[in-house]
């Protein structure tokens, strides 16, 4: 028969391996997530990706058919872009659209 000192050490490896296998579940479980929230990010940035293209399409195709519209849209980007090759894109001078930070 186990003494109660053999009993009490067969209960404490036994909770250290639940201590540890919890550790493990957790970790696994923190991962599941991780990548749950990545798929969601992923499938936001390729949304406004899409939404940026077709809103861009349709600017272009607006200045290209109405010389007003072109002239308003690229005085308004001449504002904005501050970046030599985003200003580039639009043929604009390398000296104007220090008025924001950053780009589109």
């Amino acid at each position: 028969m186990a003494s109660i000192e053999d009993k009490i050490a067969a209960a404490e490896k036994r909770a250290q391996e639940n201590a540890k296998q919890l550790k493990q579940l957790k970790a696994q479980r923190d991962m599941i997530e991780a990548r749950k929230l990545q798929t969601i990010l992923k499938g936001q940035r390729a949304g406004d990706t899409r939404r940026k293209i077709l809103a861009g399409a349709l600017v272009l195709d607006m200045m290209e058919r109405d010389e007003q519209t072109r002239a308003k849209f690229l005085d308004r980007l001449d504002k904005y872009l501050t970046r030599a090759d985003d200003r580039a894109l639009f043929n604009l001078s390398q000296s104007q659209g220090a008025s924001h930070e950053g780009t589109a």
